[in-house]
């Protein structure tokens, strides 16, 4: 069957810099193509969350324009990222009584089970739920291994992870697209966008924690069995680095940052000095991922280790840093284009060097999550009033 020419775009609206990628994916493709891109500097951001929605507007504007100039294509909807400290993952258990009479599990009970987890969790007060992902079943008490439908039983408790964000952070990040001029399709977890084009679903199976490294924050994702399992976003981020450099070595922000990216050929400043103001600001970020996964039970027991992502992922030493102190197997998250990940699939004329990083992922992900939504564009409009109420859920594969 013939695909017909789709393109989607992807907004990841970072503290530190706005994101937008414009994907095609043609009937002759296997993989989606990039054929525009463009950023910004954000404004109006603090931690992820809009201070300004006005100067974010502009921020989103700009990295638009630019993307639209080198797609040739005016963007008028997309799908945009939600992260900030505000998001965050709650594990709530519901529970549902079979309807029928013979005790069989229906879709029915599921769907009941599921709801029975949202009104039961006491954490949703001024949260808006964005995701409801079940990641475990039990029948009669016992253990179910894939779906329970079509199985017997009396009692059915269904584990699910409740993905949420601030009303009030979803609410404004939605206005300042709109104030853009783009019309919102849906708004999606910044670190499950980030894990659909960097984790495998062999690493998802095994076990892997994914930690995206941003300006002013670091989340935190937790997948076993191919679901996420537990989602957490932290406070801290590259920019701390930054500015502890710049404190140390009493240099400017511009050349502490480059510093940080052993990007400056400077020989005043003690290689190891800058190493050691590096790795103690890492090793608090690490011991916040360590602490997490002690508090969840996967300490130290994640077979596919620890994959690190965003703009922060450039320190060069960062990835050894991750595991000596988490002991796991660690890696930089690079954005998966198909085949080979080393060499995207972009546009004749565009700079696959300039996507091909970390930092780049969410946006990305974002169009592969568009491009596997079953939500026909014309739906954006509604998508977008929902947005003030309930975001639609576009993570079906997450089901068990």
């Amino acid at each position: 069957m013939q695909r017909k020419r789709e393109i989607v775009t992807g907004i990841d609206i970072g503290t530190y810099t706005v994101r937008v990628v414009v994907a095609e994916w043609g009937k002759d493709m296997v993989m989606p193509k990039i054929i525009g891109t463009g950023m910004s500097e954000s404004r109006g951001l603090r931690h992820g969350y809009i201070l300004n929605i006005s100067d974010t507007a502009r921020s989103i504007q700009a990295a638009v324009a630019k993307a639209e100039k080198t797609s040739g294509i005016k963007i008028k909807r997309a799908f945009i990222s939600a992260g900030g400290v505000g998001l965050d993952g709650i594990i709530s258990v519901g529970t549902a009584m079979i309807t029928r009479a013979d005790g069989e599990v229906t879709d029915l009970d599921v769907k009941k089970a599921g709801e029975s987890a949202e009104l039961e969790s006491k954490e949703l007060q001024n949260k808006k739920l964005i995701n409801a992902i079940p990641i475990a079943y039990r029948l009669d008490g016992k253990e179910v291994l894939g779906k329970p439908q079509r199985m017997k039983g009396i009692k059915l408790e269904a584990t699910v992870l409740l993905i949420t964000a601030l009303s009030a952070h979803i609410n404004d990040l939605v206005l300042a697209v709109e104030q853009a001029g783009i019309e919102v399709e849906d708004v999606c977890p910044s670190p499950l966008a980030a894990g659909y084009v960097t984790i495998t679903r062999q690493q998802k199976m095994a076990g892997c924690v994914l930690s995206n490294i941003g300006a002013e924050t670091v989340s935190v994702v937790v997948f076993e069995n191919n679901l996420p399992v537990s989602l957490k976003v932290y406070p801290i981020g590259s920019t701390n680095i930054t500015n502890d450099i710049a404190l140390g070595l009493k240099v400017s922000l511009d050349e502490a940052e480059n510093l940080k990216l052993g990007k400056s050929s400077d020989t005043r400043y003690p290689k190891k000095k800058i190493d050691d103001i590096i790795s103690a600001r890492l090793a608090d970020i690490f011991k916040l991922i360590e602490l997490h996964l002690k508090q969840i039970g996967r300490n130290e027991l994640l077979p596919a280790g620890v994959i690190i992502t965003g703009g922060g992922s450039g320190i060069p030493f960062i990835a050894d840093l991750a595991k000596n102190a988490l002991h796991l197997p660690s890696r930089i998250g690079y954005p998966s284009f198909g085949s080979d990940p080393q060499k995207p699939n972009v546009e004749s004329g565009m700079k696959a060097e300039m996507i091909n990083v970390p930092a780049w992922t969410v946006a990305y992900g974002l169009c592969i999550i568009g491009f596997s939504s079953d939500k026909s564009t014309s739906e954006g409009t509604s998508i977008v009033k929902k947005a003030t109420g309930s975001v639609v859920n576009f993570f079906g594969q997450f089901l068990p």
